[in-house]
């Protein structure tokens, strides 16, 4: 009787061992995975966080780029209304006269005969002007380089002599020589 009271009290033993590594297996792997759930989360916030991230950048990206359009369309705006007031104010002071329709077509005629004779003189001022202009060439182009191109054709334009110059300097040539 006493040996199987022993065995009884082994066996509850051993019973409530295993029944504890049962419960401590069951633990663990509960402890495992509420791990791997927690990595999965983690893991995906990264990724959410990621691509917010990437979704700012390229947004800014974007904003930058459009930023960048419209500062060369104001810029491109602004060159081409100075260029029509270098225009207008070139065609209000050279000798054709008035810049209206009805006067150009009225005056064509004395346009037509001033150019001529400016053209003629314009041969004479030209080997004149080389002269002093080759010195600044050398300088300009290597500015110019640096330019673009449509800053650069505006700069060619205002500093190429206009007709109202080479007349100018016509008849100080004439009166001079007189």
């Amino acid at each position: 009787r006493l040996a199987r009271e022993r065995r009884e009290e082994r066996e509850k033993q051993h019973a409530a061992k295993e029944t504890q590594i049962l419960e401590k297996e069951r633990k663990a792997k509960l402890q495992y995975e509420k791990q791997l759930e927690e990595r999965q989360r983690k893991l995906k916030e990264q990724k959410q966080k990621e691509e917010q991230r990437r979704a700012a950048v390229e947004e800014k990206r974007k904003q930058k780029i459009e930023e960048e359009k419209e500062r060369n369309e104001a810029l491109m705006h602004r060159t081409l209304e100075r260029n029509q007031r270098l225009e207008t104010r070139q065609k209000r002071w050279s000798w054709g006269g008035s810049v209206t329709p009805d006067s150009e077509s009225k005056t064509a005629s004395k346009r037509s005969t001033s150019t001529a004779n400016l053209k003629q003189t314009e041969a004479v001022m030209n080997k004149r002007l080389s002269s002093s202009a080759a010195l600044l060439n050398a300088s300009d182009r290597t500015r110019r380089s640096q330019l673009s191109p449509l800053d650069s054709s505006v700069i060619s334009r205002l500093l190429a002599p206009t007709q109202a110059s080479l007349a100018r300097s016509k008849s100080a040539a004439t009166l001079s020589a007189d």
